[in-house]
This record gives structure tokens, sequence and C-alpha cells, in this order.
């Protein structure tokens, strides 16, 4: 163990050596908190705290896993397997599995995500007969979830004349009433919500005081990863949990709040020390990541911030180049100009793509992104798009394999009811609903009542009924003997779902046959890496669960050589050789959204300061002049956040432009008089290429506020290139390709060239814009 500890700096030596009472550490970009954290819980257990009494809380399932990887190569696997290490709804889900009978729900309850809370509320919206155009249901959705997360129940709500009257304010007078329906039909359902999660955990701790005791003496050291990120609800449940001990450590970096937008409550960690008594606070300043240039150009941005606690990061590591900043006429030519740098850095210092990482404010900026990369075929992936467990034909397997755990999840069942068809049309779904509503029981008890029940449903649709439930029951007996993987792959070829498929002969249809393979391929792996977990069996109960808290970032298959693409929000903990920043523009970043108030300006800042820690060795800045939005060009003028960076940390690629005249096509006598000798005295247009600002000059006086058209550096045609068939090439536009024939001399010299993406395109070599590569 010692040598673990002589291994880390005096900073980071002494929160880990601090055995009991309450802690922070502040931690900043890059100053090794993971480790730091790590360390402590193995030395924790070294000293004789038992592996069951440490709880630690992480922000991704996937730094859960790492932090436990570490742990076990320190204390051993044995012993680190016992450790309640996961994130914040992950632990909670397990401790709510436990005691589910207290609050009435059944122990294999459903754990709905985003979209089916979404499709239940449009349903109620629907069934009360509300406008959706106002009662939009995200909206609504996104609502409940902030009540929830500020522990405003539904009986709270009601109690409190002002939420209803702001909800009336805003013409949305019954949301009390859909929120009442949402919360019966999932207790109904027994299905949990993302939410409910945190909101139950705390009704159960605050409820029943045995239960709350039973796991303040489990977890007599608890240790809390991002608490900058933590929200009021999970607040309340971490202080109840340390009340009796006071062992808590938390770790944090205010600079590095970036989910205000989600419910974080900054005030969380900036009054952490009014929280507990005889706190000690510790400082990680040191950043191990980053070059020097991006460490103090990151500091210079958040020095801007008001609200901040006191620490002053700093490097060893060297100076590195300075932070390029890119200017493009059109998010087209930022896209090319990204992809022709990756490429350009790739070939010249041999780098894996993985080096790279291209962040945004939006997701919508990915597509001039992807558009570019695909045709320097430049291999990349998307983060936080549309996740693997959210595609059509996988939520319909997940949904029958709900249904065999808990039959009681109306959404499942009202998805998969008639899926493959079984002549169970939305007329009967609609009886059964209502019936399920007026007996105050699950839409599946009914089905299993159906001939006591007079629905006025004819004999055969009472028989498909019928048949369906005996399906699903026969899906119950097995899944007390068999793994998930068998359930998964019985319940595919039973109810149909592979042979419905198999009738799609596109490539679409192939690819949905390739993703169920998958998935029964990802639960393979899920079985094998149980067999290492004590206790655990590969049941489909436990891979559920799995599936239900895992994140975007927690399926990254890791060894894939990709460019990587995400939100500035999803790039938090990773760290990356080369970061673009893109569509630094005001009113995209900072989002347009997000500047009515200081403090919403402070959180935008603060999301920069992310993005710029990102970078290990280079960052570079991008923003075009004009942009589409909602299918309209529209003109842009660059983000404040690159003005408010100091001016030694940047190097400008865009052209100066002090020696541009517009020179006039039509005679200007026709516009009057005018004065020739002032024309006289203007500048000759240079044609030599425009100068480029390096760092060497001094930085001019806001030379990013200027919006003319920007002027290139003159470059010979490729029809003054010595080309010849055979040729690799590389467009703009077009992207890669060879040259398959040439005609014509002179300015009417032609190529025919295939492209790898778009195929044989005729170019008129006096226009086109080709760099000949091979």
């Amino acid at each position: 163990m010692q040598h673990h500890i002589s291994q880390l700096n005096e900073a980071q030596q002494q929160p880990v050596l601090h055995k009991d009472g309450p802690m922070i550490i502040i931690a900043g970009a890059g100053s090794g908190k993971t480790r730091v954290l790590t360390i402590r819980i193995a030395y924790l257990m070294s000293l004789g705290v038992d592996a069951f009494n440490i709880l630690a809380l992480t922000f991704t399932n996937k730094a859960a896993r790492e932090m436990k990887k570490r742990i076990s190569d320190i204390v051993g696997s044995t012993e680190a397997k016992n450790l309640w290490m996961g994130t914040f709804h992950s632990v909670f889900a397990r401790i709510l599995r436990a005691e589910a009978d207290k609050l009435g729900y059944p122990s294999n309850f459903t754990i709905y995500d985003t979209q089916d809370s979404v499709r239940l509320i449009s349903a109620i919206i629907k069934e009360m007969q509300l406008d959706k155009d106002i009662y939009k249901p995200k909206q609504v959705f996104g609502r409940i979830s902030s009540y929830k997360n500020s522990l405003i129940t539904v009986k709270a709500y009601f109690n409190d004349p002002e939420l209803q009257e702001a909800d009336a304010m805003s013409k949305k007078p019954r949301i009390g009433e859909i929120y009442q329906n949402y919360v019966d039909r999932c207790f109904k359902a027994g299905a949990m919500d993302f939410d409910d999660l945190l909101l139950k955990t705390n009704e159960l701790l605050n409820r029943f005081p045995d239960v709350l005791l039973k796991y303040q003496n489990r977890f007599k050291y608890i240790l809390v990863d991002e608490y900058q990120d933590t929200n009021h609800s999970q607040y309340l449940i971490v202080r109840a949990l340390s009340d009796r001990f006071q062992n808590i450590c938390v770790v944090g970096d205010d600079a590095q709040s970036i989910y205000a937008f989600r419910g974080a409550n900054i005030n969380n960690i900036l009054n952490f020390q009014k929280d507990y008594e005889g706190v000690k606070t510790y400082r990680l300043e040191q950043n191990y990541r980053s070059s020097k240039n991006i460490v103090e150009a990151a500091n210079s941005i958040i020095d801007k911030n008001k609200v901040k606690l006191d620490k002053i990061v700093w490097t060893a590591n060297d100076d590195g180049p300075p932070i390029k900043v890119h200017r493009s006429m059109t998010d087209g030519e930022e896209g090319r100009f990204v992809a022709s740098t990756i490429f350009e850095n790739k070939m010249q210092k041999q780098l894996m793509n993985n080096s790279f990482a291209i962040l945004y404010r939006t997701n919508a900026q990915s597509r001039a992104m992807e558009d570019a990369l695909r045709k320097r075929d430049i291999p990349y992936r998307i983060y936080g798009g549309l996740s693997f467990y959210q595609r059509k034909e996988i939520k319909d397997v997940l949904c029958y394999l709900r249904l065999v755990l808990n039959p009681k999840d109306e959404e499942a069942l009202v998805r998969v009811i008639n899926y493959p068809a079984r002549a169970i049309g939305n007329t009967t779904i609609e009886k059964l609903t209502i019936a399920a509503n007026h007996y105050k029981r699950s839409m599946f008890e009914v089905m299993q009542n159906i001939e006591k029940i007079d629905l006025k449903l004819n004999a055969g649709t009472k028989n498909k009924i019928t048949d369906f439930v005996t399906m699903i029951r026969s899906f119950q007996v097995l899944n007390e003997t068999h793994d998930a993987f068998f359930m998964a792959d019985h319940v595919t070829k039973k109810t149909g779902l592979v042979q419905e498929l198999k009738k799609d002969a596109t490539p679409e249809g192939i690819a949905r046959i390739e993703n169920i393979e998958e998935l029964l391929n990802g639960m393979k792996d899920f079985i094998e890496g149980q067999k290492e977990i004590d206790g655990a069996r590969g049941s489909l109960a436990e891979f559920m669960e799995d599936v239900a808290l895992a994140t975007d970032l927690d399926n990254d298959p890791g060894d894939d050589d990709r460019v990587a693409l995400m939100t500035i929000h999803l790039a938090k903990g990773l760290e990356f050789p080369y970061v673009f920043i893109v569509g630094m523009e005001e009113d995209l970043f900072p989002s347009a959204m997000s500047m009515s108030t200081r403090s919403e300006l402070e959180e935008e800042r603060r999301l920069f300061y992310v993005a710029l820690t990102r970078a290990e060795h280079q960052a570079y800045l991008t923003y075009a002049q004009s942009r589409y939005r909602w299918g309209k060009l529209s003109d842009s003028e660059p983000s404040r956040f690159i003005d408010e960076i100091d001016g030694q940390y940047l190097e400008y690629l865009t052209p100066e432009e002090s020696n541009y005249r517009y020179r006039p096509m039509i005679d200007i006598d026709i516009f009057g008089d005018v004065d020739k000798s002032k024309l006289r005295q203007a500048k000759p247009i240079s044609s030599a290429p425009p100068k480029y600002i390096t760092d060497n000059q001094p930085k001019p006086e806001s030379p990013i506020r200027r919006l003319k058209p920007l002027s290139s550096p003159k470059s010979p045609s490729a029809a003054e290139m010595d080309l010849s068939v055979g040729n690799i090439v590389m467009h703009e536009r077009f992207g890669k390709g060879e040259v398959v024939s040439l005609e014509g001399a002179g300015a009417d010299k032609k190529a025919e060239i295939r492209f790898d993406v778009g195929g044989i395109k005729k170019l008129l070599l006096r226009f086109a814009k080709l760099d000949i590569i091979g």
C-alpha cells in the first residue's frame, strides 16, 4: 500500500491519509482525483475497514468500473467485489429492490427510461383530452422531473399555491392532475422512473427510521465523486446516510458544475463546509493532463466568474502549442477545416483516430462534422445520439423481457401486445385500458380474467388475448431456471419477432436483425462478466437492471479507433490529445437560451472551461461567419469566450484583411459627383497572399470581430497540376477519389474522378479544388 501512496504528490497524499471525519477535496481539472479516490478507498481497506462498510458514488457506471478495477489491482478482486460502488441511480436502485415492499412496490419493479415516461404522459394527456400543442409531453415530463428532483411530491404540489399559479400562468393549469395520474399509473404498473430512484430512496430513509439506521451502520465511510453535480434530492440522501458517523469525503470542482439544467445545485459544494462540523479542506491544484498554455488559458476564462471557490490550477507540463482559432465562411467549411486538420495531423504525426475529439454545444452541429469526416474517410463515433438500447427492434425485445419480470408493466405491454400483429387492435387496447383504470388493476390482470369481464369482445379476440397471457406465463416459468441469454433467444423466436424482421429484406431490415444478434452477443458477454460477481447468476433481472441504468458512454466499445464526436456535457471526465471545440459563436456558445441571468452565463462559461480542459496537447476553437439554422442561413458573430482568453495563449489561423478592398463593378459616377482625389489615396489591392497571424506577432485589436468575406491564399488550379490517370486526389467537397480519365487541354481540361463517396464525377479542372495525395 505504501508503494502506491508514495507515487502521489504531497497534496494528493494528505486526503488519502485522512481517515475519519468530514472532508472535501477541491480537485482542479486533470489533477488526478480518480487516482486519489481509488487509493483512499484501498488505504481505508488496508486499515481494516470492511469493504462492505464503504459506499462510493460516481457520476457514470464506467467511472465506477474503472475505479473498481484499479482497487482490485491493489487489494485483490475478492475484497473489491464487496464494495458498494456505482452511480447514485444504480446504488439506490439496489437498495430499493431490497426494501421495495415497504413502499408497496414489487422487488422486480421496472425502471422506465425517458422514452417510456414521455409515452405514458402522452397517453395520459390524450385520455384527459388536453391539447398536445399546449401540454407538450416532453415539456410536461421535464416539469414533473424537476418537481421530483426538488422533492415536490404530488401532495406537496397541491399544497403550494405558488407552483399551481405558475403553471396556470403558463397556460397549463392541469399539470398537477397529469402529475397525479402519471404517479398513479407508474405505481399500478410496478414501475419507477429515473427520478423516482432518488425520490423513493428519500421517502424510504425518512419514513422508516429503522431502514435509515440499517444503511447508516452499513455505510460507515461514504465517498462522493463529482459532488458539484448533485441535485437537491441526491444531496439529502447523502446527508441522511452520512449523519451518524460523518465519515464523508466529497470530491469536486465548482468550475466544472455544468448540470444546472438537470437540477444540479452548485451550492451543495459551495456550502459543504457549513453542512458539517470540523470539515477538512484539501486542494488538488496541479494539472497532470494539459499543457501550460491550455491550463493558463482555462484559468483566464474561469477567472471571469464571480461565484467560485478559491484555487489556483497550475501545471509542470511543457508550454505546448498555442490554442488555435479558426474562422470559416460557413458551417460546411468549418467541418472541412476540422476534417482536413485531423487528416494532416494523423499523416504528419502518425496519430490514431482516437487521439481526436470534436466537441459541440448542441447535437445538431454534428451533421456538418460527420459529412466532412466521411468525405475524408475518417472513422468516427457519435456519443449521445440514439443509444443502442433505444432502437425500435431492441426496445421491442426488451419490452417482452420486461413483461416476463413484471407483467404489470403497462408501457411494455401496450408496445408489444400486437407486435408482431396478433389481431389485438387499438380498440381492444383502449377497452383493456379503460377496464384496468375502472377496476384499479393492471392491464395484464384484466387480460387474465378476460372471460369474467364483459368488454364486448368477440371470441376470436378473447382467444388471442388468452394466448398472449399463456405465452408470457410460460416465459415466466422458464425464467426461474434459465439465464438472460437463453430467455432472450427463446423470446425472440417464440414471439415471432425475428421471423417478422426477416420479411424485410432491405438493408435496414437486415441491420435490425443484426442489432438483435448484437443484443444477444451483449448478453453472452454480460453473463461471462457476472461470473466474477459474488452471488450473481447472469439472470434476466440482473441484465435488465444493467440495461436500465446504462448511459451512452457506458456502452463505449473502448478500443475502437475512431474520432469522438459529442456534446461538451458528455465529454466531462474524458481527455484527448487533440480537441476541436466547434461552433464558437454568440447565441450558440454561449447558448441564446442561457444568457438571461448572470448564473446562466457563468454556467456556460464553466461549460467552456470543461471543454478546453479536455485537451492534453492541442486545442482548436473554430467558428463560422454564417450557419444554417432551421433551414435558413443566418450570420453569426464570434463567441465572447474567445475574447475572454488572454491573447498570449492564442494563435489565429484566419488571414488578416487589412489589404482587402472591394473593386466596384459599376461606374460610380451614376451616384452623383464623386471626389476622385479620395479614391486615388486608397491603397491599391495587393495580389500577394494575405498575411497569417502567428503566435510571434502581437494580437491585433479584436481581430475576430470583423465580419468581412474571407480571402484565401492563391493556390495553383488543378489544370496547372501534373495530374495523371491513377492519381489519388482529395477534393474539398467530395473527399477522396481516384482519377479515372483525362480529356481536353488548357482551360478546357477535364477529369473523371471516382470518389469513395458519391461515385464518378466529371470536373472542369480550372475550377476544381484538388490536392494530389497519391
